[in-house]
Order: structure tokens, then C-alpha cells, then sequence
């Protein structure tokens, strides 16, 4: 059983910063790629940022310059730190994570439950 715990969301004004994480738990070989993911009503879930095992960071040219993903191996767990937010960056926020449960297994993809961000004043 693997689990993705997210947290972190709510409701901040334009401007405003929130920082979310996410939690991976339970039976984990090891964890390649994570990153977050938003889904605003009435569209598809897009990326928002990425970070490779080893660091390496991926963005969403919208979110360029405000967000900043980073994680910890140690916990298995990835944070998004959001500033200067946006009423466009209002959307559910889900964690993912491509990990392997066992050493032979193949890399899958899992998902957290999704977290939501409203920024409005």
C-alpha cells in the first residue's frame, strides 16, 4: 500500500504564499520523478512543476518565478512553496510521484487526494 498525503492548501489572497507538501508513505522501493500537478474547474489537470530524484526542476512558464518545488529524499516527500498568487492559480493541487514499491518492479506513477488553493480577496 502506498500513499500520498498532501497538504498545505486553502484560502490566501491575490499576492499572497502558501506552501504545500506531500508525503509519501508505506511500501516504497525507491522514487524517481515527483511533482505537482492543478486541475481548475472545467479544465484538465496540467503540470506545474517537477523535480527529478536528483534535483533537477521543471516549470510551467505561468508559474515561472513565483513557485519554487523542492524535496526531501530522506522523507519522501516533495514541497511546493507559491508566491505572489494569482486568482488564475485557484485549482485543486495534486502531488505525484513516480516510484517503484519493490526492487524488481517497475517505476508507477501514484497520486495524492488533491488539495485545494483559492486565492481571492
Amino acid at each position: 500500500q502506498v500513499q500520498l498525503v498532501e497538504s498545505g492548501g486553502g484560502l490566501v489572497q491575490p499576492g499572497g504564499s502558501l506552501r504545500l507538501s506531500c508525503a509519501a508513505s508505506g511500501s516504497i522501493f525507491s522514487i524517481n520523478a515527483m511533482g505537482w500537478y492543478r486541475q481548475a474547474p472545467g479544465k484538465e489537470r496540467e503540470l506545474v512543476a517537477g523535480i527529478s530524484k536528483f534535483g533537477r526542476t521543471n516549470y510551467r512558464d505561468s508559474v515561472k518565478g513565483r513557485f519554487a518545488i523542492s524535496r526531501d529524499n530522506d522523507k519522501n516527500t516533495v514541497y511546493l512553496q507559491m508566491n505572489s498568487l494569482k486568482p488564475e492559480d485557484t485549482a485543486v493541487y495534486y502531488c505525484n510521484a513516480e516510484l517503484r514499491r519493490t526492487v524488481t518492479s517497475s517505476y508507477t506513477d501514484f497520486w495524492g487526494q488533491g488539495t485545494l488553493v483559492t486565492v481571492s480577496s
